[in-house]
């Protein structure tokens, strides 16, 4: 059983709906997905090739090559498109036997042992004239559905393998089928080569709901296509939300076909969540947390939680990622590797069967119990509620003791000043490290200067402990965030080493 299964189900439920809604042309139907997918596996047979890589947009080509793939037997590698390509073009040579499909703006020549190469045009014209049906696919359910590299925030990327098992015991799992209503339409804006696109990609097709595409994604444009096409059901990334209400200003979104509104990619500022629950009262806002090596979502934080911690005197609970999805166990985990007490910060071990834990070259990395290690920081509370206190590879040692950034960034997004913060751990001969606060002012420029600066310092510390007071704030025009949302550490420390920025020093 491979994941071409939800496509056929699909199919055999309703062959006449609309799967895909593109930006021109006709809409094709799940029938009309099937057959396409057919052609594109004989066509990837009569190849030869081993993987199906492709780079670009999100576009109906996706599931098209996706469901390809599934039914040749062999794994779909969806690649950044956003990189250069000399890098583009070393993750290609680490797949196996590649063919490439490529986006006519993000065409890059392949390397030399790259099987064919094709523009999503060529391909889909080719799939559409071939004649032979595919023979019976070789894989299995534990054969590998989905090569994703990761994002690399801090280190090299590495190549996640996700099998069939994994991802159909996510969709099945979370997902009831045929479920959605005929007129419910999804926006797919998040990129192919991130987990919540290809997961996007399955649960809309097991629940029967059409998806509609934003290649390129503006704050109007989202909005306009929200409202233009009647989306029902949407997912963004934190900077991409931020971006939205900034644009509303104080008006409210207006979008009243939006039934709900998922998050995920990155934490989440709280003053950005309490004001997009404002301006999209109707919508049900859906706290989806997850990671690439666990086939996504393994927490949801659903719209009643939401609302209800936005009603109550606890509007921290917003910072919740919710309570864990059915077939996911968690575990905290302290420095010693031992089980935490409850209410304990520590690391995030989790298990279940679509948990994958496993990198292309490097095997799995699950404990001999089958936990997967996150290399998240967080705790779960009475209530089974789970909360991040980010990155163990981000913890900051100063003069001995560990500081999670996370928490002294939450403090900073309090101040009305403060659009964007990051806090990092910069070399110090006397304490090991010193805390830098990098923050994106709200207003068009540094207002007060060094007073902000000294300003933020004191409300930091008015809220923490002093360890946790920053030593230096620094103000930056922006902050460098992958395209998924995930805030890029080591640029930020690179650039401060090279004295980029206005530096406001500790007094």
């Amino acid at each position: 059983m491979t994941i071409r299964l939800i496509l056929d189900m699909a199919a055999q439920a309703g062959a006449g709906r609309t799967a895909l809604v593109p930006g021109t042309g006709d809409p094709v139907t799940f029938g009309g997905l099937a057959a396409l997918a057919d052609a594109g596996s004989a066509l990837l047979t009569r190849l030869g090739g081993r993987t199906l890589a492709f780079i670009g947009a999100n576009s109906p080509a996706v599931p098209a090559l996706l469901f390809a793939a599934a039914g040749a037997g062999v794994p779909f590698a969806p690649l950044n498109y956003r990189l250069a390509d000399p890098s583009l073009r070393e993750l290609i040579a680490r797949l196996d036997a590649p063919v490439l499909v490529t986006d006519p703006s993000h065409r890059v020549e392949p390397p030399g042992d790259a099987v064919a190469s094709f523009t999503t045009r060529e391909w889909l014209d080719l799939a559409a004239d071939a004649s032979a049906a595919p023979g019976p696919a070789e894989a299995s359910e534990t054969s590998p559905a989905v090569l994703l590299f990761t994002s690399g925030t801090t280190s090299a990327p590495k190549c996640a393998v996700l099998r069939h098992s994994n991802l159909l015991s996510y969709v099945l799992g979370t997902v009831e089928f045929g479920a959605a209503a005929e007129s419910d339409c999804a926006l797919l804006s998040v990129p192919p080569y991130h987990v919540a696109g290809i997961g996007a990609v399955l649960t809309n097709a097991y629940a029967g709901r059409k998806v509609a595409y934003l290649a390129d994604f503006m704050p109007e444009g989202w909005l306009d296509a929200v409202r233009t096409r009647r989306v029902s059901h949407a997912m963004v990334v934190p900077t991409m939300l931020a971006r939205i209400v900034e644009h509303l200003g104080d008006r409210p979104a207006d979008c009243p076909s939006l039934t709900s509104l998922a998050y995920g990619g990155a934490r989440m500022p709280l003053p950005v969540l309490t004001r997009a629950l404002e301006a999209f009262p109707s919508t049900g806002f859906v706290n989806a947390y997850g990671l690439t090596e666990t086939s996504s979502t393994i927490a949801v934080l659903g719209p009643g939680d939401h609302r209800a911690a936005a009603a109550s005197g606890e509007p921290h609970r917003l910072g919740s990622a919710g309570r864990l999805v059915p077939g996911i166990e968690a575990q905290i985990r302290g420095e010693d590797g031992r089980e935490a007490p409850g209410g304990t910060v520590g690391e995030l071990w989790v298990r279940g069967p679509q948990v994958s834990g496993e990198y292309a070259g490097l095997g799995s990395v699950l404990d001999a119990d089958g936990w997967f290690p996150t290399r998240d920081l967080a705790r779960l509370d009475e209530e089974g509620y789970l909360f991040l206190a980010g990155r163990a590879d981000d913890t900051i040692i100063r003069g001995g003791e560990n500081i999670a950034p996370a928490e002294i960034e939450d403090v900073l997004l309090l101040h009305d000043a403060v659009r964007e913060a990051a806090v990092v751990g910069v070399a110090d001969p006397d304490w090991g490290e010193r805390l830098v606060a990098v923050v994106v002012p709200a207003g068009p420029a540094v207002p007060g200067g060094e007073d902000l600066g000294a300003e933020l310092r004191a409300f930091v510390r008015s809220r923490l402990r002093g360890s946790r007071t920053p030593d230096e704030v620094v103000f930056r025009g922006e902050l460098p965030y992958t395209q998924t949302g995930k805030l890029l550490r080591r640029e930020i420390i690179a650039a401060l080493a090279a004295g980029l920025g206005s530096p406001t020093h500790a007094s």
